[in-house]
């Protein structure tokens, strides 16, 4: 399977011979959707924490007698049902939300991602992309050349530092190495960019 090799300018070059396995398998929603689901939870860290009915601020006083006022029994405010009450089964901040993926698993779905970029015309190669100095300015000139307008998820081979700083006051660029390339951020940006080396790294890791 070969993409398209493109110049400075956004316009095809050459090509460049690509592995079938890693862009040209099929899409699979359901293998996908699994994927983004479960790296998302394990990026979610348990914080959230609840109080149980002992550790609500409340009286212990009975709100009212036990019989004769027409209304329910009731023994103490800090009841889950009432509002304010403390909660029958609170989240704990050692609540676990980590999903499993197997290796296999995770290396097809990257696959179908980037097989899906390719067949949608999302993926663009290019032989290298630096910047001289570190100038947002610079570096949202070079997009626009090459007719990426929208928001682009970049991944190079080896992260310079001018790429990276140029990058972080541009809220619709992002600049991955390819070991830091995630499948929400593929799924994220509309276009994605990849060097030339970048895209040998991907087949020595998911081919």
């Amino acid at each position: 399977m070969e993409l398209k090799l493109i110049n400075g300018q956004g316009q095809s070059a050459s090509s460049v011979t690509v592995s079938d396995a890693l862009f040209g398998r099929e899409y699979s929603e359901a293998l996908v959707h699994q994927l983004v689901t479960a790296y998302m939870a394990n990026a979610r860290s348990g914080n959230r924490a609840q109080l149980t009915r002992a550790e609500v601020s409340h009286t212990t006083h009975k709100p009212w007698r036990q019989k004769g006022t027409g209304r329910a029994r009731s023994g103490m405010s800090s009841s889950p049902v009432w509002r304010g009450g403390g909660r029958a089964f609170p989240n704990s901040p050692e609540e676990n939300f980590s999903q499993k993926v197997n290796k296999k698993m995770y290396r097809a779905g990257m696959s179908a991602i980037l097989s899906e970029l390719a067949r949608q015309g999302r993926l663009s190669v290019v032989d290298g992309f630096a910047v001289e100095s570190p100038k947002t300015k610079v570096l949202a000139q070079k997009i626009k050349n090459l007719g990426l307008n929208k928001n682009v998820l970049i991944i190079t081979d080896e992260l310079d530092e001018n790429l990276y700083l140029s990058s972080r006051n541009l809220p619709n660029v992002l600049v991955l190495e390819v070991m830091q390339a995630d499948p929400v951020s593929l799924v994220r940006f509309s276009n994605v960019l990849l060097t030339k080396n970048a895209v040998k790294q991907f087949e020595e890791m998911y081919a």
